[in-house]
């Protein structure tokens, strides 16, 4: 796990010590890839004694979906390897397998169209991820930025020669009815439950329709609502079954609950309104309290659970956790934070009070609009919650700044 603030940045460590494999699952937002996971990297490459002109290969990198916790950090990783490649320097790495649906393959429509429809009808800010455009709420305004990420993502695939998605021979990556695990060698296997075809349909329509508004001159602001991260993350997130043997990890994305419940049973890894357990589960959204919900820490149990996120935006929550509480009372398991609850509560009351502002200019114009009480430390802070619940609190396990922080299934990393 990787410190990678309001994102997700996980290395997979498999194989063997004489015969090691490695995947990247995306790389945080920025001030992520410079301070950690280029220096992890680094570390990797010296334990296994790689020579300075040879590249560390990464046997899969995988960025779960468009948005800027995940990917920006994956694309100044390939920036950087680009320049290397354009002034004819060694390449630190080698990715053999890359795997990410980009948007316009999810939506089935061309990047130029995309784009021309976005700038025609908000400008080019709408591509820099600028929050105040008028008639664009800030949550499309970021998703739109992360459209563009994706597709420079993509043309510096292109340039380093990336195999995109060679496991689905290049095709979109999503869970179909009875899906297989795919060997990805050294005894990986991963096993696709999300994106499910339905749901990219959904999304599909649902960028055809701002597109259609677009054409006919008509406002596009209402029908690009449901390209929001409520539409894009939730409908398009990768989410992988990766197992070693009898080891499994649930990786989920930013998915929601129902979606992930949703693939796992139409894949087959999980019966009709059945339960499975893991080893580790990766929490949806960094922990948000929108995307989960009891029904699913009932039916997806895990011995580690992964959250990541600094507290922008809230996450990790504390409904969220509690949810985990109730539903463990009496089980063994290790919670892991990216960052000390502290820090975490900081940002989190931050954020909190940024939103409550909000909420009064908007109450100022429409008297019906709710406004949430203040902050207390009490009630809201993740400090209090673990403070009222010291047996729970000793179960959490946080992130270092300075010190590689693994969960070891098999083997241990040792470096």
């Amino acid at each position: 796990m990787q410190r990678a603030r309001k994102g997700d940045c996980l290395l997979l460590h498999y194989g063997t010590r004489e015969d090691p494999g490695l995947a990247i699952i995306d790389g945080g937002p920025g001030q992520v890839y410079r301070p950690h996971l280029k220096p992890r990297l680094g570390q990797i490459r010296q334990a296994r004694s790689i020579a300075p002109e040879a590249p560390l290969v990464v046997d899969l990198l995988m960025v779960s979906h468009i948005d800027d916790d995940h990917i920006n950090g994956i694309l100044e990783m390939t920036r950087e390897l680009v320049l290397a490649r354009d002034s004819h320097r060694p390449l630190s790495l080698k990715v053999r397998s890359f795997w990410h649906n980009s948007f316009d393959d999810l939506v089935g429509n061309s990047p130029e169209e995309i784009l021309s429809a976005v700038t025609a009808s908000f400008g080019a800010a709408a591509l820099s991820g600028e929050p105040d455009l008028e008639g664009l709420d800030p949550a499309a305004a970021m998703v739109l930025a992360s459209v563009a990420q994706g597709f420079r993502l993509r043309d510096d695939a292109r340039k380093l020669n990336f195999r995109l998605n060679p496991e689905s021979q290049g095709r979109l990556v999503m869970a179909t009815p009875g899906s297989q695990p795919v060997d990805m060698g050294r005894g990986l296997t991963l096993t696709v439950a999300g994106p499910v075809q339905a749901d990219l349909v959904a999304l599909q329509k649902d960028h055809d329709a701002f597109l259609k508004a677009r054409r006919n001159d008509k406002p596009a602001a209402a029908s690009l609502a449901a390209l929001t991260d409520n539409s894009v993350a939730n409908l398009s997130s990768l989410v992988l079954l990766a197992g070693v043997e009898e080891k499994r990890i649930l990786l989920t994305g930013d998915a929601r609950s129902d979606k992930i419940l949703k693939g796992l049973e139409l894949t087959g890894l999980m019966k009709e309104g059945g339960t499975l357990h893991v080893d580790i589960l990766k929490m949806p959204h960094h922990g948000s309290d929108r995307n989960v919900d009891p029904d699913f820490f009932q039916r997806i149990t895990a011995d580690h659970y992964v959250f990541s996120g600094n507290g922008e935006y809230g996450n990790p929550e504390r409904a969220t956790l509690q949810m985990l509480l109730d539903a463990s009372l009496g089980r063994e398991l290790t919670v892991h934070l990216t960052y000390p609850v502290r820090e975490i509560d900081a940002d989190r009351q931050e954020d909190w009070e940024k939103e409550q502002e909000k909420e009064k200019a908007r109450q100022k114009k429409n008297p019906d609009v709710a406004v949430r009480e203040d902050w207390s430390h009490g009630k809201h802070s993740l400090e209090a919650f673990f403070e009222d619940h010291e047996d729970f609190a000793r179960k959490v396990s946080v992130v270092e700044g300075d010190a590689p922080h693994c969960i070891d299934l098999l083997e241990k990393v040792g470096f």
